[in-house]
């Protein structure tokens, strides 16, 4: 692209977030969620939807008035270590437990979920302004010190560059694939 159509594209992008918790997604939000991550694996409609959605922090960007990238954050309670269901519905696989946790690890912390950008409009930097808003917001909404996340193989090279680290074996979550557990701090220790 040359500097003029950089501009322009620039102009016509709009970073929203700051939603949540307490928030709930709109339509269009959850329409992205599912084209990205659960629509090319062939779950229904709904497995997008997360139970306490609610209760999380989003970030998403809109590119002439559509969502083309959406990303979560929610508190991981003091009493779990991480592992839950993968979706609300039916038949869901069960995600692992984050090592760190079940040794009792730092606290508080926050899970990155349901984080992804349509094909379309990847390597724009719109995952990168996604991830940046969640870490800020994990901190200053719900006081998190430290991030978890579990990273599809082929977005750990992403992840990584973004200060992520692995932290835990390879696994496979029932239907979706291969994974790797990652962890980030986000408040500096003093």
């Amino acid at each position: 692209m040359n500097r003029l159509n950089d501009e322009e594209e620039v102009l016509h992008t709009i970073m929203a977030s700051g939603a949540g918790p307490g928030w709930s997604p709109s339509a269009e939000y959850y329409e992205c969620r599912y084209a990205i991550l659960r629509e090319p694996l062939g779950f229904p409609q709904g497995a997008e939807i997360l139970a306490d959605d609610d209760q999380a922090v989003h970030a998403w960007v809109l590119h002439d008035e559509q969502v083309v990238a959406v990303g979560r954050a929610h508190l991981i309670p003091s009493d779990s270590d991480g592992s839950q269901a993968d979706h609300a519905g039916p038949g869901a696989a069960t995600c692992p437990a984050f090592g760190p946790l079940c040794e009792g690890g730092p606290r508080p912390a926050i899970q990155i979920r349901q984080m992804g950008t349509l094909v379309s409009h990847q390597r724009r930097g719109y995952a990168s302004e996604v991830l940046a808003q969640l870490e800020s917001d994990a901190v200053s909404k719900l006081g998190a010190v430290v991030g978890f996340l579990q990273a599809r193989e082929v977005a750990i090279p992403f992840y990584s560059s973004q200060g992520w680290t692995i932290i835990d074996s390879p696994y496979d979550i029932s239907g979706i694939g291969p994974h790797r557990s990652m962890m980030k701090k986000l408040v500096p220790e003093h």
